[in-house]
């Protein structure tokens, strides 16, 4: 009897819960975008112990793999995660000090080649138009040339409070927005160190959770699913990575045979925004196109043809056999995942499709084979 009241109470407290979804949907989705967006440092930081742990575990493996000593054991951790976090910062201070200095220097150049030509265009405006013309346009002075005092009092003074209210407005919302960006990076960093020195811990502990509140077939299921996440993910990020320095190679030889300038920089830009699939070199290629024609309009043309090619190669050749073999998926559902996932999260999709691409493509080749060797075994048993 006993079992037989726990269906029907299951059945009403979920149609019960579907019924609140759907009537307080709006206040349900309003919440959570509420809880997202103050969590965004914490989930920031998973991202980044995420990132920070597959360097972190390279050091470890090398780290005096052998010894016993106690004290080499306890330092291992935080020295293996300082060496990691110091080897990424050492990384993006070698990419900006290539970058910046020479980005400077091509507006500094564009604004001397500019500074001319305005010149001449207010030359050539006053030539062509008299005082009045000019006096009249701007409706200060009137015809006989007397000033117009009131007229010039109200432009005054609308354009020191227009000025005045846009520069406080703007200043006020660059220092909300740096201290918002930087107390979410400082949250983020924390946690993520936490997170990776206490990884084992937290790993025993969500295992204890789900083993204790998900039955076995469940818990196995879930434990498959999760482990092949990871390698996936892991495998994907070596392999954009190991794209990334490819493709950043061939452009900067590209651009050294073809005489471009500013070759080394652009080359290490575009192999810096190749972490992003398949669209992330045409970022670096408008910086480094914009850099070029400060130099030369015709090259910065020939550039974008040349990166162009490039991009088509990389995406269509080069992405898919390295990216694709790293983490075990057909180059042909590589460019489908990054096709479909960009459409559809934008950034974001590319970067999150082909790992979720290579899960699903995993698992579901481990099942049809255990299925097939299934059929297979039992069409051998004797009847």
């Amino acid at each position: 009897m006993k079992q037989e009241w726990k269906t029907p109470l299951r059945i009403g407290a979920v149609l019960f819960g579907l019924y609140l979804a759907v009537h307080y949907w709006r206040n349900l989705s309003a919440l959570a975008a509420l809880a997202l967006g103050a969590s965004f440092p914490l989930m920031l930081g998973a991202v980044i112990a995420y990132a920070v742990n597959i360097l972190m575990s390279m050091y470890e493996r090398w780290y005096f793999p052998n010894s016993k000593s106690q004290a080499v054991l306890r330092s291992r951790r935080p020295v293996c995660l300082l060496l990691a976090y110091a080897s990424l910062i050492a990384l993006v201070a070698l990419i900006v000090g290539m970058i910046l200095p020479e980005l400077i220097q091509s507006v500094s150049l564009l604004i001397q080649e500019l500074t001319p030509i305005l010149q001449q265009l207010s030359v050539k405006l006053n030539e062509n138009l008299g005082p009045n013309q000019l006096a009249a346009l701007s409706g200060l002075f009137s015809a006989d040339g007397t000033v117009n005092w009131q007229e010039l009092a109200v432009k005054v003074v609308n354009f020191l409070l227009a000025g005045l209210g846009g520069v406080m407005g703007s200043l006020m919302s660059l220092i909300s927005a740096t201290i918002s960006t930087a107390f979410t990076a400082i949250v983020s960093v924390i946690f993520s160190i936490y997170l990776l020195m206490g990884k084992e811990t937290l790993s025993r502990q969500c295992a204890l959770v789900l083993k204790t509140y998900l039955k076995p077939g469940w818990y196995s299921r879930l434990l498959y699913f999760l482990e092949t996440l990871h390698n996936c993910f892991r495998r994907f990020v070596v392999g954009q990575c190991t794209e990334a320095i490819i493709l950043g190679l061939l452009c900067m030889g590209g651009m050294m045979l073809f005489r471009f300038p500013y070759a080394s920089m652009v080359g290490t830009l575009i192999g810096f925004t190749a972490l992003i699939p398949v669209a992330g070199a045409y970022i670096g290629a408008g910086v480094g196109a914009f850099m070029i024609f400060t130099v030369s309009p015709i090259k910065a043309l020939l550039f974008l043809v040349f990166i162009s090619v490039l991009q088509q190669l990389e995406g269509n050749l080069i992405y898919p056999k390295v990216v694709g073999s790293s983490i075990g998926l057909p180059g042909i559902w590589v460019l489908a995942a990054v096709t479909i996932g960009g459409g559809v999260l934008g950034v974001g999709g590319m970067l999150l499709a082909v790992p979720l691409a290579a899960t699903l493509y995993q698992i579901l080749r481990d099942d049809v084979a255990r299925r097939n060797s299934d059929v297979i075994q039992h069409k051998e048993v004797p009847q």
